[in-house]
């Protein structure tokens, strides 16, 4: 009986020195590994920029926001028991949630305009795309917004504000969350169009590299550049 039993546990460890490649990760030298596309990634975003951190705070605190809160409230009822009505805790939570959205917008707009600019975007075939996905968004996210209804759009049916069927036409006839695809295609199409010109910020949304005729190139008047954009 011993004896099977040792038999029995060397393929048990063989099998866990299997998992373990090269010893483990303490044995990978990451010294050696290619970081060519971080490396590209980085000479067109910049993590740090302040504007880019509030743009992504933005967009990761706001839908965990009203999940947070419908949920809570769909196990409490206690925003409906405060302001005496499901329908009043409703509209006020959709309160919060569109200023939310217009300080994402400004904050994502805000990041737009003081990011670097790929050159590869400045063509009209960049700004075709930008304004067809920017069409998509408005109307996947028009029409998710008039088949819902106002409290149907912002979670009514956690306070209770149920509709009288599951609501199966356009767009929903196509997507299962025509909302969030619409939202995400209006974001990255604004991304995707040029700065407009004149725009304060826009300087820094230029395409790496030296420029032609000396536009983009070191400021011989004097001052930054988002500052003379001001005094135009």
């Amino acid at each position: 009986m011993k004896g099977s039993g040792d038999q029995g546990s060397e393929p048990t460890s063989r099998s866990v020195a299997g998992t373990d490649c090269c010893g483990g990760l303490g044995n990978i030298d990451f010294r050696q590994a290619d970081f060519c596309v971080m490396t590209w990634l980085l000479g067109h975003v910049d993590p740090l920029d302040p504007s880019f951190v509030a743009a992504a705070l933005t967009i990761t605190f706001n839908p965990l926001y009203w999940n947070v809160v419908a949920r809570w409230e769909h196990k409490t009822r206690k925003l409906s028991r405060a302001f005496g009505s499901p329908y009043l805790a409703c509209y006020s939570l959709s309160i919060t949630i569109l200023l939310l959205n217009v300080l994402r917008s400004h904050c994502f707009t805000q990041a737009m305009l003081s990011q670097p600019k790929m050159g590869s975007l400045d063509t009209p075939a960049a700004r075709c795309l930008g304004l067809a996905l920017l069409g998509v968004g408005v109307v996947l996210v028009l029409s998710s917004f008039f088949a819902l209804g106002f409290t149907g759009t912002f979670l009514g049916d956690y306070f209770g504000i149920l509709k009288e069927a599951r609501v199966t036409v356009f767009p929903f006839s196509v997507l299962d969350n025509p909302m969030y695809w619409g939202s995400t295609a209006n974001y990255l199409g604004w991304a995707v169009l040029p700065v407009p010109a004149g725009a304060v910020g826009s300087e820094a949304r230029q395409p790496h590299g030296p420029a032609a005729d000396g536009a983009g190139g070191p400021d011989l008047h004097g001052g930054p550049p988002v500052r003379r954009a001001l005094h135009r």
